[in-house]
């Protein structure tokens, strides 16, 4: 059975190529592909220390916990609820603040603290450390908080309606908390911030100076965590499948690497490989690692398909990560050893057949691919770390 998903070397060079020129631009300008979105906050790397309340909104699952950073990061105490009704229409800000609000009566929070807020969508960061966001991602489409402050409407919120008093808030994408997480291993040139779950997204470190669009900023130095917003990035060699899946999407033309390797995507690309068969309409990446896991239970070409599919998209990320390197590489050309601290579902999923899962390819291909494109001194080491996002926003607004 022909594999209609594979990419040969050449073809994930061009997607490393690709990427790294679109990141160039988005470091020059707004609102291109590849956004590129400074964060104005300077995480300590070392001498952070005090309790902060941290907010994690994912997908569709809200988490409040409280974080100490010290020697020693931990959650001391953590909840978290659904709250899928963000999709529902009608749903509103006043809603959204509610709901979050009965969630943090559930944890014991320290008197007098900051709130750190992990929010997993588009926004970008403004110099006070709140966030504008951009535009609702995943199904959510909320009216009136788009190009509008995401931190404090809800911190006068919480003041005002409930019993905890809060001195201050900081808004981070997920991928700038893995970024900051990070920093605790100590002893690379760079450090990458990674999402690969129901979406993705890459963010880094750039000199100040190397990027255009803020050199205008006079108050502003050192170097500036990126959030990429990489799931807009619209590689070259994606196939007519994945301009059905796109077609049939509620945001036609946008994030089409997001809908070419993400977890919210990868069921509706394998329903598109079988147009004329039957599948549930909730069908996930989590169905297609089960059909892997368990092969019995399936059609032989579908469990075939669907590992083409998830091979596919460790590749792509694979190709993203050696790119990204690439810009990294020209900023600094002293660059030899870069992390990559990883966090969702579908890049730690587990394959149990004897085949590479989803981390093995990506380690793989990217050490690979970065020998491909001339960085022959440049090795990439994936980590790991529990909880990431949660200890990397308390060091938001703890720096």
């Amino acid at each position: 059975m022909k594999n209609q998903f594979d990419l040969s070397n050449e073809q994930l060079i061009d997607i490393a190529n690709s990427l790294t020129k679109k990141v160039v631009t988005g470091l020059q300008e707004d609102g291109t592909e590849i956004k590129c979105l400074p964060t104005y906050i300077h995480p300590k790397k070392d001498g952070i220390k005090g309790q902060a309340t941290v907010f994690d909104l994912g997908g569709t699952n809200f988490r409040v916990a409280t974080v100490s950073v010290g020697s020693k990061s931990e959650v001391t105490g953590s909840t978290e609820r659904d709250i899928t009704e963000m999709k529902n229409k009608g749903f509103t800000r006043e809603d959204l603040f509610n709901a979050q609000a009965k969630t943090l009566s559930q944890v014991e929070i320290p008197k007098d603290s900051p709130i750190g807020y992990c929010f997993s969508y588009p926004a970008k960061s403004l110099t006070d450390g709140d966030a504008e966001l951009i535009h609702w991602t995943k199904g959510v489409g909320i009216d009136q908080m788009e190009g509008k402050p995401v931190g404090k409407p809800l911190l006068k919120y919480l003041n005002e309606n409930t019993s905890s008093r809060f001195t201050g808030i900081r808004v981070v994408n997920d991928t700038i908390t893995s970024l900051f997480a990070g920093l605790l291993n100590p002893g690379f040139d760079a450090y990458i911030g990674l999402i690969v779950g129901t979406g993705t997204n890459m963010a880094t470190f750039f000199p100040s100076e190397y990027i255009p669009k803020i050199r205008a900023m006079k108050d502003w130095s050192g170097d500036t965590p990126v959030n990429l917003e990489s799931g807009n990035f619209f590689p070259p060699h994606l196939t007519a499948i994945d301009d059905q899946v796109d077609a049939s999407s509620n945001n036609k033309g946008f994030q089409r690497f997001e809908k070419a390797i993400s977890g919210m995507y990868l069921g509706r690309v394998f329903m598109e490989a079988f147009p004329n068969d039957k599948f549930d309409e909730g069908f996930s990446a989590v169905n297609l690692t089960r059909m892997i896991n368990n092969p019995g239970d399936s059609k032989p070409e579908y469990v075939e398909v669907a590992y083409q599919i998830y091979e596919r998209s460790a590749k792509l990320v694979a190709a993203s990560i050696a790119g990204l390197v690439k810009n990294l590489k020209a900023a600094d050309p002293a660059t030899k050893k870069v992390q990559v601290l990883a966090e969702g579902s579908l890049f730690w999923s587990k394959i149990k057949t004897g085949k590479a899962s989803y981390a093995e390819m990506v380690d793989k291909y990217v050490n690979q691919l970065v020998k491909d494109l001339s960085m022959p001194d440049v090795t990439v080491k994936i980590a790991r770390m529990e909880n990431a996002n949660l200890i990397g926003a308390a060091m938001a607004v703890l720096s």
